[in-house]
């Protein structure tokens, strides 16, 4: 199956799921459709950050499907192991088929018997990615031994393509209210060329502001948050040249500048009350 297909019949799953309780697509419901669709029996998904000069590593549970996956997303995060934390880590995905091996046994010593005293045995970890920038975890997990064939992972892997997209949105949009568009009737856009655009944008903000991955997207999410705008809109204007940020980090709250040679025309600057 062509990947954009993949792409496109997760995302209908998604919106169906959506649409049954009426409210905006979020990463609850990648959660409940991956677990509909795949031989598992519960997911979690997890918000993950690295430590940066200014602050703490950030860990925290978003959502879980059931009591077993609640339970397997607070143990990798309090014991600081686990697929999870391997998966994050490494940014690659983690398939675990049986907790039993021993091999693991001796990798995760206290989650291995953790989660399996909670009624996991297998557990896939699959990281959110957008080119270098990682936002968290999708986990999933089986009460038996479980091994994902080359289709099952494939469309695992196209419901953590989702909830990466959808986590991003999220985090500049968490307090809009849901819209009345049917879910499954609502525009996922051209999630590749968001994803593409998104990473593009956070890769020229390290020039500009002279700082790693994780900062640059950081500044990125803050101005749009703080200007109501989505977050494909700003790294858009940042990859075009027209939204340039200032590394001094003691300037007043537009993080803006127009340089010279940068200096767009009237009608491709963007509106401060433009939203979308």
């Amino acid at each position: 199956m062509r990947s954009d297909n993949r792409s496109a019949r997760v995302q209908v799953l998604v919106a169906e799921q959506a649409a049954r309780h009426g409210g905006r697509v979020g990463v609850a419901d990648v959660c409940t459709a991956a677990v509909a669709a795949l031989p598992v029996g519960g997911a979690g998904l997890s918000a993950m950050s690295r430590p940066t000069k200014a602050k703490a590593a950030a860990s925290h549970p978003l959502c879980s499907t059931d009591d077993i996956s609640e339970q397997l997303e607070e143990l990798q995060l309090t014991l600081g192991e686990g697929p999870c934390v391997d998966a994050f880590l490494h940014g690659s995905a983690v398939l675990t088929p049986d907790l039993r091996s021993g091999r693991l046994q001796d990798h995760w010593a206290v989650f291995a018997d953790a989660a399996l005293e909670a009624g996991a045995r297998a557990v896939f970890a699959l990281p959110l990615q957008i080119g270098a920038i990682s936002p968290g975890v999708l986990d999933l997990y089986a009460d038996v031994p479980t091994v994902l064939d080359p289709d099952q992972l494939a469309d695992a892997l196209a419901f953590a393509d989702l909830a990466t997209l959808l986590l991003l949105d999220a985090r500049i949009d968490a307090s809009a209210p849901p819209v009345n568009t049917p879910a499954a009737e609502r525009d996922f856009e051209d999630l590749g060329g968001y994803r593409a655009e998104i990473d593009q944008a956070t890769g020229i903000l390290t020039v500009q502001l002279g700082t790693g991955i994780d900062e640059a997207f950081v500044r990125l999410r803050a101005h749009a948050y703080m200007r109501g705008r989505r977050l494909a809109d700003v790294a858009a204007d940042v990859v075009a040249h027209r939204l340039c940020f200032a590394p001094d980090l003691t300037r007043n709250d537009d993080p803006t500048r127009n340089d010279d040679h940068d200096q767009p025309d009237d009608h491709d600057q963007p509106d401060d009350h433009d939203q979308t």
